[in-house]
């Protein structure tokens, strides 16, 4: 490796490695031995292997100095020929071994990141709904990607780096020593020429690359928001197109300038020590030359220390950065560690139960519930604030009670933010409860498996949400196994196959992002589908028909009507065609239940369930609208009544 190509790998190195000043944490070196155990075997092989390299790397010069020593000597043609066989032969074992050595490299990196990123990735997906909702997407993605890739270096890099240059190292300075005590004092004088202007030139150069990389994330983040369907349509309706792209173009020109100065900056400093590198080959020669003839150095002796100055100065250099890239690998492993630390609220039982099959029961028995605080259920690093706050929120749900008989539906109803939403979400176990206890078939459903739970209950949400797949994998979500029979069987009962038969590739259409290739109501009717083809015995179905236009309702209805025969149901209603056909009705009110009943028998009652309905009749009635044209909406009567 010639002394430019050592500067430039130096000096990005330190332009890349996050400039922390931090003592080594035992713990975290503790838990990368627990990643790295299952590789010790190849941790091993790939030691040994950079042993083996350095030992030949350090040969070959010494070799060089014996063939010019031969010629000048006039020794014999078999020498010369024997020692030009064995360079090429150590040679082609170094080009072997270099493979074989970036294959184990290679190897251990990959299986890291595979361990690390399958480790992060399951330990997100038990984390409780409360984590996501704080969480900015992208910087949890970055822990499985940047940082996970960051802790790899420390293995296919950095541990290689630091045994063969150790190695090397060590080795050249004995020959070296051997050869020519006064040059390689010289040598090493000069070193300080080649490493400081590396280290100071390297951590400009990284505050320009970390602004860099500020301004592209930023530029990321605006596109990423305004590509999407919901925030083109927002920046359509609202946006200012011309001032949007003025800040855009600022920031790519501030990148432009950048990436100009930091290639000027990297041109002048690989001149500068390709001229420092030339200086010290002409001391070499220069100095081992007046000694060659004087007769106190073997000519040979000027050639392989010449040629052993690369391997003195390579290594030197890689081990002054060594601190910097094992720092940067330590606060990769940290970060990742960070999270898997995280401890997830929902935990399963370890003798968690099944249900026998039927019809199921839910019940809520005295269930008191306050929202986790942040530093419960969230990361500063992933919400990129300054700290978390731990403050507790105040409770919400105030001894809620009821019950549903199997296959009764019971209807939660009220103004908004009265806990309706916060009910249905704690029966799927999405949160824990705080007190009381909800059950499902009888039992508490901190007792059954979470198996059990996904193939028990179900729930469609009101923003109907689909990933940017096939219709086919969006409903296969609920159940793999379906054979396309049934597919298509879910998707007559959710009144879409005439829809999906339409479309050019069929079950094999994608939808789009979140599904905005489909309208609102096809949206609704697709996760229906999916209920229908998961088969579960308890369904939640919280505003599944909001913010529908009547003909959509009529068709989500329809297809409602088939998902919840012979089901037990909690379902919020948002519309009154799906109160008028609960079983009980619950009037829900700041986190209390304050009513209780049929739709007749609440209007009968005349209270708070026959007051949002007569403000939402004469709002209708104000409107001009038919006394039966529209459903009334219960709670925009809640918002308008409170």
């Amino acid at each position: 490796m010639s002394m430019e190509t050592t500067a430039w790998t130096q000096l990005h190195s330190v332009m890349t490695a996050q400039q922390e000043r931090r003592p080594f944490a035992r713990a975290t070196l503790r838990r990368i031995g627990a990643f790295a155990r299952p590789h010790r075997r190849r941790i091993g092989q790939f030691v040994g292997l950079s042993v083996v390299t350095a030992l030949l790397a350090v040969a070959t010069p010494v070799l060089a100095g014996h063939v010019v020593d031969a010629i000048v000597s006039g020794g014999d043609e078999d020498t010369v020929i024997r020692l030009a066989v064995l360079i090429a032969v150590i040679a082609v074992a170094e080009a072997a071994l270099g493979l074989l050595g970036r294959w184990l490299s290679s190897t251990l990196g990959e299986g890291l990141i595979l361990d690390l990123r399958t480790a992060v990735f399951d330990h997100v997906q038990r984390m409780p709904v409360a984590f996501f909702t704080r969480t900015r997407t992208g910087a949890l993605v970055s822990r499985l990607n940047n940082d996970v890739i960051g802790a790899q270096r420390a293995f296919s890099n950095t541990l290689s780096g630091v045994v063969g240059n150790l190695v090397t190292l060590l080795l050249t300075l004995v020959v070296m020593l051997t050869l020519s005590w006064q040059i390689t004092l010289l040598a090493l004088v000069l070193l300080p020429v080649f490493v400081v202007p590396a280290r100071r030139m390297g951590g400009r150069m990284a505050r320009l690359q970390r602004e860099a990389a500020d301004l592209n994330a930023a530029m990321g983040t605006r596109m990423t928001e305004r590509f999407s369907a919901p925030g083109a349509t927002l920046v359509k309706l609202f946006g200012r197109p011309e001032e949007e792209s003025t800040e855009f173009a600022a920031r790519a020109r501030r990148v432009r300038d950048i990436g100009v100065r930091t290639a000027m900056a990297q041109s002048t400093f690989i001149t500068a020590l390709t001229l420092v590198s030339a200086l010290a080959l002409a001391l070499v020669y220069g100095l081992g030359g007046w000694f060659a003839l004087r007769g106190s150095l073997e000519p040979g002796a000027v050639v392989s220390l010449a040629l052993l100055l690369t391997r003195l100065y390579a290594p030197l250099t890689s081990l002054a950065g060594a601190r910097v890239e094992v720092m940067s690998a330590l606060v990769s492993f940290e970060r990742v560690f960070e999270v898997l630390d995280l401890k997830p609220l929902i935990e399963e039982n370890p003798d968690a139960r099944t249900l026998p099959e039927g019809p199921a029961s839910v019940e809520f028995d005295g269930v008191r519930f306050t929202y986790p605080s942040a530093d419960k259920v969230s990361l500063a690093s992933l919400e990129e604030v300054a700290a978390l706050d731990t403050r507790g929120g105040a409770e919400v749900l105030h001894g809620i009670s009821f019950r549903a008989e199997p296959g009764q539906t019971v209807a939660l109803v009220g103004s908004s933010g009265a806990g309706k939403s916060t009910i249905a979400q704690l029966l799927p176990r999405l949160y824990d409860t705080d007190e009381g206890a909800v059950r499902v078939g009888g039992v508490d459903v901190r007792d059954l498996s979470a198996v059990t739970m996904r193939e028990t209950l179900g729930m469609v949400t009101q923003d109907g949400h689909l990933f940017h797949d096939s219709v086919r994998e969006n409903l296969l979500l609920a159940r793999p196994s379906a054979s396309e029979e049934e597919l298509w069987d879910v998707l007559r009962r959710a009144r879409l196959d005439a829809l999906v038969r339409s479309l050019p590739d069929g079950l094999d259409t994608v939808v789009g992002e979140r599904g905005y290739r489909l309208s609102g109501g096809e949206r609704q009717r697709m996760t229906i589908a999916r209920l229908l083809l998961a088969r579960q015995r308890v369904v939640i179905l919280d505003e599944a028909t909001a913010h529908l236009d009547n003909t959509s309702e009529a068709a989500v209805q329809e297809a409602l009507a088939e998902a919840l025969e012979g089901r037990t149901a909690v379902v919020i209603a948002h519309r009154l065609s799906t109160v008028r056909a609960a079983d009980v009705i619950l009037v829900v009110e700041a986190g209390r239940i304050v009513e209780r009943g049929t739709h007749d028998e609440l209007l009968e009652a005349g209270g708070r369930y026959a007051e949002l309905y007569r403000t939402q009749f004469d709002q209708h009635a104000v409107n001009g609208a038919p006394r039966d044209a529209d459903v009334p909406d219960i709670e925009a009567a809640g918002e308008a009544v409170a």
